[in-house]
């Protein structure tokens, strides 16, 4: 030291330090943001998993295997919040029979279709399946005997193979290609670069809406489940589509 001063390489030495310590300094308190962030999505998320459904079997609830004659709607009436979006409502479905229900929106078309597969529960009256409550049978066995293709396609970021098994895990590859084919769906599945173990993207995006439509309709073909649930399943469609969909939808009855 000369005058309280640094000589030239004593300055370089001080300055090579400096910067060691300053960034392992800086990278310590952007990690410290980092996991304070991630803590803050990870509360968000798990307040989602860890909410209890509002609608959980009774202690007795009993598996059903299979649909044998009919489902009855039986004067139900239901409200989201305080006005009554169905009132007195009756219905009998026979079994091997198609039903349509049509009205304007918000007449509560999809309301019966979410109160069938028991997405919510009744608030007046009861549905039927059978004979017996859907109250008293258990949701994973309820729905087991349902298929459902709304009016937007619920698809996952996955290949097309797998965004059918959802329906019948345990399927053949030859079960896939005859339910896409019934589907309608095969003519544009084959000509993608890896046919059916293509990625369709974050919710399906990398398809046109009736392509999407069309695999939903396919995976519920795969399913074969004894009941079927349409919810304006061709609603979104141009005139093309639409009519593709519906001739899936004639092949799958």
């Amino acid at each position: 030291l000369v005058d309280g001063t640094l000589d030239g390489s004593s300055f370089i030495a001080y300055m090579g330090l400096a910067y060691n310590i300053l960034t392992p300094a800086k990278a310590i308190s952007k990690a410290s943001y980092s996991v304070k962030r991630g803590n803050a999505a990870a509360q968000r998320v798990l307040e989602i998993l860890n909410t209890d459904s509002s609608l959980e079997d009774k202690p007795n609830a009993r598996q059903k295997e299979n649909f044998d004659s009919e489902i009855n709607i039986d004067k139900v009436s239901f409200k989201y919040e305080d006005e009554y979006v169905l009132k007195d409502f009756s219905l009998q479905v026979k079994k091997g029979q198609s039903v349509a229900l049509v009205g304007q929106s918000g007449s509560g078309k999809s309301t019966i279709a979410n109160l069938v597969t028991r997405f919510y529960d009744v608030n007046k009256g009861s549905i039927s399946v059978d004979g017996s409550d859907i109250r008293d049978i258990t949701k994973s066995s309820l729905r087991g005997l349902m298929g459902l293709v709304t009016q937007d396609s619920i698809l996952f970021n996955d290949t097309i193979k797998n965004n059918l098994l959802l329906g019948k895990p345990d399927a053949t590859e030859q079960e896939v290609l005859k339910a896409l084919e019934v589907a309608n769906a095969w003519e544009f599945v084959k000509d993608l670069p890896q046919g059916i173990e293509t990625n369709i993207g974050d919710s399906g995006n990398k398809l046109s809406g009736g392509q999407k439509q069309r695999l939903s309709i396919a995976r519920a073909v795969l399913k074969n489940p004894p009941i079927m649930v349409l919810d304006e399943a061709t609603s979104a469609l141009d005139t093309e589509s639409e009519r593709l969909v519906q001739d899936a939808l004639e092949n799958m009855m």
